[in-house]
């Protein structure tokens, strides 16, 4: 456990010190020690404080991948301020509300956003300071520029904090409004015992061991440097990134705001990135692809130095996984596969170490070592029973939703005496204690009376030669109740609806195969590779009106 003392500002500090020439950000060619890390962070902070931004504050970041993100959030660490993600997709009211609800006291953001925010200025008074990251020239003259406020205030004072304080991280989910998960930092010092455990080093549970566990790891192998290829802004990438700056590492940045595959594999190479956050099969499609074709022209992809690909979130198919991990394995790489089965509100349901050789099953995990299956009466579920139950973990986990304490107690339950985070994803037990998800049961489908989880049908499909990408949703139906409808991306378009139907039922039941396909050339997702059911459905129920 650890201390209340073990504050992510203040250990990252203890390694700034004690590395302070080692890299600690890459982005676009440039590169920043951790000294220059803490340096612009520790200007940011005393902005921030001089501004009355601290404890009990919250900081909107709405950024892209980059340098700016981790520095803004080591900022609102150092002030004892929660840092709270902002998707830079939102538009007018979806911004408005956010920053309400996050009651945001500070915002930085993207000079690329500019009109969004000058929209809701006038409905958000309680913002003191506005920061714009871009070009000088592009900060509107009602901000401050990224250069001026990491340059110009005098370095913030080291400080007492709290493991107490909060990191809040919005979950869009997917339904709703997004909701603030909010997570001490004592907790995520916690979680980055995965990170230790790799070099078989002791999590530091106190200040003044954390600069002897960080040469430990320097001393035991390669100090980490992580590829975050997937938004900052969402908590697969940016989990990992406190991990690896916590374990005296890297966070590396790709410069392209929309994902290509041959950039990721050029930075990997260049800078020597040992870990990799990616997001299923949106990435690792690509990233396959961009393998194959530069092994075809003779330059393969020196992958010596990567020791693992982590994806959390969504599908990540058998095929993509043997196909990069053969890659690796043609080169005697030490390459290997973590599927996370995670959320925002939980880390460690459940997951699939996977090295080559080994089994890469799709949609198959093995329980975590702080996870459980309960029924919604709060009874575990039992191996082996085909019972379907919720997904629980225990252990470090958030405190509840910022301002929803009815939410928080429907998702933070207590049972037997132990706290649990259980937000709603559905799976079987087999009897080996493997588990297969089912699915989120807030977009879980009722048809002729039985439950259809869209992941399980997506998954299936997706499994299929002629399908490339595939959300499925339900629609009304005077018959079934509601009608299981996949919107697909197909690689063969000859490939009928009939045909699709009768591959489905070799996998799954056929009151789960979809009565009515509608294709798209391009199955829209958000940022972080998750399915959007709300496109899915307008898309849908157009296609269904136009007939």
């Amino acid at each position: 456990m650890a201390n209340r003392e073990m504050n992510l500002a203040s250990v990252w500090e203890r390694i700034a010190d004690h590395v302070p020439d080692a890299l600690a950000l890459h982005h676009d060619e440039q590169a920043w020690t951790w000294a220059q890390y803490d340096d612009h962070a520790s200007r940011l902070a005393g902005l921030l404080s001089g501004a009355g931004v601290g404890a009990g504050h919250n900081v909107a970041l709405a950024l892209y991948n980059g340098p700016e993100y981790s520095i803004a959030q080591f900022a609102a660490f150092k002030s004892r301020a929660a840092p709270c993600n902002v998707n830079y997709r939102y538009t007018g009211a979806e911004l408005r509300y956010l920053v309400e609800n996050s009651d945001a006291a500070a915002v930085v953001f993207d000079s690329s956003l500019t009109d969004r925010f000058d929209e809701v200025r006038s409905s958000t008074p309680a913002v003191r300071l506005w920061i714009c990251v871009g070009a000088p020239d592009e900060t509107p003259d009602w901000a401050m520029s990224w250069q001026a406020a990491t340059s110009e205030p005098d370095p913030m004072a080291r400080i007492d904090r709290s493991g107490d304080d909060l990191w809040i991280l919005y979950t869009g989910g997917t339904t709703g409004h997004p909701k603030g998960v909010m997570w001490p930092h004592k907790h995520l010092v916690e979680l980055c015992a995965r990170t230790f455990n790799a070099w078989k080093v002791p999590l530091p549970t106190r200040l003044d061991e954390v600069a002897d566990a960080v040469a430990t790891i320097a001393e035991r192998g390669r100090t980490p440097r992580q590829l975050a290829a997937s938004p900052l802004m969402h908590g697969t990438a940016n989990i990992g990134a406190i991990m690896t700056h916590s374990a005296g590492g890297a966070v590396v940045t790709l410069a392209g705001r929309h994902f290509d595959a041959d950039e990721l594999w050029q930075v990997s190479e260049h800078v020597g990135c040992t870990t990799m956050s990616i997001v299923g099969d949106v990435f690792g499609k690509p990233m396959v692809d961009a393998l194959e074709r530069r092994a075809e022209a003779g330059r393969p992809v020196d992958l010596s130095a990567l020791r693992n690909i982590t994806s959390s979130g969504v599908m990540w198919s058998q095929p993509v996984k043997e196909a990069l991990l053969a890659h690796a394995a043609a080169q005697d790489g030490p390459l290997g596969l973590f599927d996370s089965l995670g959320s925002s509100e939980g880390v460690g349901f459940a997951g699939k170490h996977s090295k080559a050789g080994e089994d890469t099953t799709t949609a198959r995990f093995t329980l975590g070592p702080n996870a459980a299956v309960f029924t919604e009466a709060g009874r575990r579920v039992e191996p082996g029973s085909g019972e379907r139950g919720l997904l629980a973990v225990g252990g470090p986990i958030p405190i509840g939703y910022y301002g929803d304490p009815a939410k928080s107690a429907e998702t933070f339950r207590t049972i037997d005496g132990q706290r649990w985070s259980i937000p709603g994803d559905w799976a079987t037990v087999d009897a080996d204690g493997e588990i297969t998800l089912l699915g989120r049961g807030s977009v879980s489908i009722n048809t002729g009376g039985e439950k259809v989880y869209p992941e399980e049908i997506e998954e299936a499909l997706k499994l299929l030669d002629a399908v490339d990408d595939a959300t499925v949703v339900g629609l009304p139906d005077e018959t079934w109740g509601s009608a299981v409808t996949a919107v697909v991306a197909l690689n063969d378009a000859d490939t009928s609806d009939d045909a699709l139907r009768a591959q489905l039922r070799y996998t799954i039941a056929g009151y789960k195969v979809p009565k009515r396909f509608v294709r798209v050339d391009r199955v829209m997702r958000s940022p972080n590779g998750k399915a959007d059911y709300r496109w899915a459905t307008s898309v849908a129920e157009d296609a269904v009106e136009g007939d």
